[in-house]
């Protein structure tokens, strides 16, 4: 029950879908050294086709380079394909069924307006592009439409299940069937009750016409008057449109019996969590902070409570404008003069900090060009520190040790820096907000309360938008201990990482595994063959590859802690790091637009690693 309002033409809304279709294919899972089939074959001028693949994945994609032809191409992580393992006759692709891990997925590019029928098992199937139908139907495996929207007919149908899915439009209620079935089903787009009233009345003149016609028993008229020959004019016009309009419309009609069904929303921006539900606290903050990207996944997840509270807000405040920002190495400005600041991290070849940086030893360069550094902030500049706990379900038994390792890192951090610490489960707890006083936050610890999912992103999220929203254009950072394995957010980490790239905060994630802080279970990583299926079952297996990121982006450093001693090692670092992560200063030219950023020390063996502008004065 998830709403978005479609804020681009369909022009624009159908190269999104083709877009996001070639990123689909491009990321299929499979080994490097997946086997490969290609075949070409004849789908004639009114395209149809039947796909059969118990257990693989499906994508069929329309493609402007198909004319009467579709080109298949298949692939496997585990034994070669061979041609007798799929069949093409009639219109249909029949898959052979193997083991799971001689699995075979599909990729079927098909002309425009092509009629396409897929059955799966437990693989995903994605249909995308401009089709006149798509008929799947799946039993645990997830639906993945993305199809331009002027005009769709649909019905999407659980027959074993809740529904769980997330549309980028918005879509009526959930009806529940007989046997525990559940559907929704309409039409979107301008044209489709225009088209699906005239498509009755089209009919009505054309059966009038047939009866008429059969009456007189002559296909010719020897004297037709006038009107006659109006009507019959009125009538082909009609027709004409009819058909120009029954050429725009896409059928949908995707059945599952327990799978997700994703409507023209990029699998990798959905959350761990479709069901609709109230707002947390997190969500809440991240709504009054005006942040689009992440006010739009709430509202995805929960639109009509979403809307409700939306209602309840005074209307936004225009705040200070600042400096447009870019990814790590990029920086927008827009009016002149104008100082720009940027953190840097040095460190030697050994990764180790670089202490004592002074401004002669920076050199800053737009595009190739020199500009002036007007300040390089000293080491001990306070830093304002977030410690983010992660108290969910996944540590409850060691709670104690969560509080333990928090105090742990109050002594080493450094007295000068104000921390403020916010606990999550699957909301956030509000534990402190900024202080030095220590003696103060090792007390407020005791008020933590464990238990629940894990809303690591939306903690995060709130963390960046709204506690040092207040703090722009200040040195900032957030550290994380945490397992790192999200289940219950309302926004995706995509929508986080361009969070992180705004807020100009450095982030240390400490990902503490599972097997020092226990939890129920953790899947290990492995290839499936419905990553949406294995997401919403299970806990991530991501965590590693997110967290570092994370840091990546924002210029912190990653920790993956292996033993227990590793912490305090960890924590030290951290502090190390922030002593060292300069802010620099300099001047950039007028209008100077997205342009490349690069900053060079004189110290030999030094190496800088940049995050991103964090304001702009002038």
């Amino acid at each position: 029950m998830l709403f978005h309002p479609v804020s681009c033409p369909g022009l624009v809304r159908f190269i999104l879908a083709i877009v996001i279709a070639a990123s689909v294919v491009i990321s299929l899972p499979g080994p490097t050294n997946a086997q490969s089939y290609e075949r070409e074959f004849s789908v004639g001028s009114r395209p149809s086709l039947t796909i059969k693949n118990r257990n693989g994945r499906v994508s069929v994609v329309t493609s402007d380079d198909q004319k009467d032809k579709a080109l298949l191409q298949a692939t496997s992580p585990g034994a070669p394909i061979e041609p007798s393992d799929i069949s093409i006759s009639g219109g249909e692709i029949a898959v052979r069924e193997r083991r799971a891990a001689d699995r075979i997925d599909l990729v079927v590019r098909v002309p425009s307006r092509t009629r396409v029928k897929v059955e799966s098992e437990s693989g995903m199937v994605d249909v995308v592009g401009d089709l006149a139908m798509a008929e799947v139907l799946t039993n645990t495996g997830t639906i993945h439409a993305d199809v331009p929207l002027d005009e769709v007919r649909y019905r999407f149908l659980w027959r074993a299940s809740h529904p769980r899915f997330l549309s980028d439009v918005e879509l009526p209620r959930v009806k529940e069937g007989k046997a525990g079935t559940f559907s929704i089903s309409g039409t979107l787009g301008p044209n489709a009750k225009k088209s699906k009233g005239k498509k009755k009345k089209d009919t009505d003149i054309t059966d009038t016409a047939t009866a008429d016609g059969t009456a007189d028993g002559n296909e010719t008229a020897s004297a037709p008057n006038d009107g006659a020959t109006v009507k019959d004019d009125k009538s082909k016009a009609d027709d004409d449109k009819s058909k120009s309009e029954k050429d725009k419309l896409v059928q949908l009609n995707l059945t599952t019996e327990r799978g997700v069904i994703l409507l023209n929303v990029d699998p990798a921006m959905a959350p761990n969590d479709l069901r609709e539900r109230p707002l947390t606290e997190a969500a809440k903050g991240i709504v009054r902070s005006g942040n689009i990207p992440l006010i739009d996944a709430i509202r995805k997840v929960s639109p009509r409570l979403f809307g409700d509270y939306a209602q309840t807000l005074p209307p936004p405040e225009r705040g200070p404008s600042l400096v447009t920002l870019q990814p790590p190495g990029q920086l927008t400005t827009a009016v002149a003069p104008q100082l720009i600041k940027i953190n840097a991290s040095v460190t030697d070849g050994n990764g180790r900090a670089i202490p004592n940086m002074r401004l002669s030893d920076f050199a800053v360069y737009e595009d190739g060009a020199e500009r002036r550094v007007v300040d390089v902030a000293p080491a001990t500049e306070p830093f304002n520190l977030i410690l983010l706990l992660d108290v969910s379900g996944s540590v409850e038994e060691r709670i104690d040790f969560i509080r333990k390792a928090a105090r742990d890192f109050l002594r080493t951090a450094s007295p000068q820096d104000r921390i403020a610490i916010t606990s999550f489960r699957d909301d956030i707890q509000i534990i402190s907000d900024f202080t030095t006083d220590r003696a103060l936050l090792s007390k407020k610890l005791d008020d933590i309360d464990a238990g629940g999912a894990t809303a690591l992103y939306d903690a995060l999220g709130f963390s960046l938008v709204d506690t040092l929203k207040p703090l722009r254009g200040e040195r900032t950072a957030i550290v994380i201990l945490s397992d790192g394995d999200d289940n219950k957010s309302f926004v995706p980490f995509p929508s986080i990482l361009e969070a992180t790239i705004e807020s100009g905060a450095l982030i240390y994630p400490l990902y503490v595994p599972s097997g020092l802080i226990p939890e129920s279970s953790v899947p290990k990583p492995m290839v499936t063959v419905d990553p949406m299926r294995t997401k919403y079952l299970t806990i991530t297996t991501r965590a590693a590859e997110e967290g570092q990121k994370l840091a990546d982006f924002s210029g912190g450093v990653f920790y993956s802690i292996k033993r227990l001693e590793d912490l305090q090692k960890a924590y030290a670092d951290v502090v190390a790091q922030l002593r060292t992560a300069y802010t620099i200063t300099y001047s950039s030219e007028a209008g100077a637009t997205h342009r490349r950023l690069r900053v060079r020390t004189n110290r030999e063996g030094a190496y800088v690693r940049l995050s991103p502008a964090i304001s702009s004065s002038h």
